[in-house]
């Protein structure tokens, strides 16, 4: 069955996505969704099909991390969610898999290269390279196990490095340049503790790509219905919204003052703690006293007790902090990459 052919009988069905079936990355995935607003109802582990009860209609899948972008690829999921390096190394030629949302902040990981630490001449790609040389000259040629050689090969390539041969692995590498199948690998590692663990560095130069999960969308099935696109846009905004409020916590204080434009200006006296765009100030009504504002300010958490000392500065009573659920923008940036500036801000 042709992706055309799936067009026609997706188009009233229910919205699809995909999402990783068991390890780091579904807990992960699992707990992201929910704190969009967007929890997954899955009736027990062994069931490969779930829900969101938030969106009807939409029915979630759920796949190995590896199978995730074939399924959005083939017209088996309009959605998913995976790690961006899988999407790189796995896409076609025809990119049927765009990327709506390139980091959604967990997953994070670095594809490297490392080598052992008893190669005490090789700290860099350029030492590599010159390796790679020697042993073409000596007829052999520099072996390098990786389950991404789509990734590693490009990256080798523009960089000159032309001779070597590359292993399939599966399961833990690290053991393969002990093991003798190969001279060095290169591998996902989150923090490098595993590297270290089995005597091996990684070298300067030599991360290819920094990888965290994504979210990815077929654009021709997404296009086929209304229906589903409109519920793919809910999806993508409740992430987005998520995502850029994250960091944000509102501070709401009360300031006495002559004015509203008085409050305001002694609040910008720092503007670097006056909000994401200024303040907001309005009056409060009270029967007894009538030169009382509020002002709010959108502040990041980093900046939140440094913006409390501020406002206390500037005579603020009653002062409360939320965090931000989500923030929205004009538009969806990922929508709109999809479907044009019009479709942003509607179905």
């Amino acid at each position: 069955m042709t992706i055309q052919d799936e067009n026609k009988n997706r188009s009233d069905g229910p919205l699809r996505i995909v999402l990783p079936s068991d390890g780091e990355l579904y807990d992960s995935t699992t707990a992201f969704m929910r704190a969009c607003g967007l929890a997954v109802s899955r009736p027990n582990a062994r069931r490969y099909t779930g829900s969101v009860p938030a969106i009807p209609g939409v029915e979630v899948l759920f796949q190995r991390s590896g199978d995730v972008t074939q399924k959005v690829e083939e017209g088996s999921a309009e959605l998913g969610v995976t790690g961006l390096d899988r999407v790189l190394e796995y896409r076609n030629d025809e990119a049927r898999a765009a990327v709506l949302i390139d980091d959604l902040r967990y997953g994070r990981c670095e594809f490297v290269m490392a080598v052992p630490n008893s190669w005490m001449d090789v700290t860099s790609l350029s030492d590599l390279a010159d390796l790679a040389l020697e042993f073409r000259q000596e007829g052999k040629q520099l072996r390098i196990a990786t389950k991404y050689p789509r990734l590693l090969r490009s990256y080798l390539y523009e960089r000159g490095i032309n001779f070597f041969t590359l292993v399939p692995a599966s399961g833990a590498m690290e053991a393969a340049p002990a093991a003798g199948y190969a001279d060095l690998i290169a591998d996902l590692t989150a923090t490098g503790a595993t590297l270290r663990e089995n005597q091996l560095k990684m070298l300067e130069e030599g991360t290819i790509l920094t990888s965290q999960a994504c979210l990815i969308a077929n654009p021709v099935l997404l296009s086929a219905s209304r229906e589903i696109r409109g519920m793919a846009r809910s999806i993508v905004e409740l992430m987005e919204g998520h995502l850029r409020a994250e960091p944000y916590y509102r501070v709401t204080a009360n300031v006495r003052a002559g004015s509203a434009e008085e409050a305001s200006a002694t609040v910008l006296t720092r503007p670097d703690l006056a909000g994401l765009r200024g303040p907001t100030v309005a009056r409060v009504y009270n029967v007894e006293e009538q030169d009382w504002f509020n002002v709010s300010l959108l502040i990041k958490k980093g900046k939140l007790l440094e913006a409390v000392d501020h406002l206390r500065g500037c005579g603020a009573i009653d002062v409360a902090a939320s965090q931000l659920s989500y923030l929205f923008d004009g538009h969806s940036e990922a929508y709109r990459s999809l479907f044009g500036e019009e479709s942003a801000t509607r179905n």
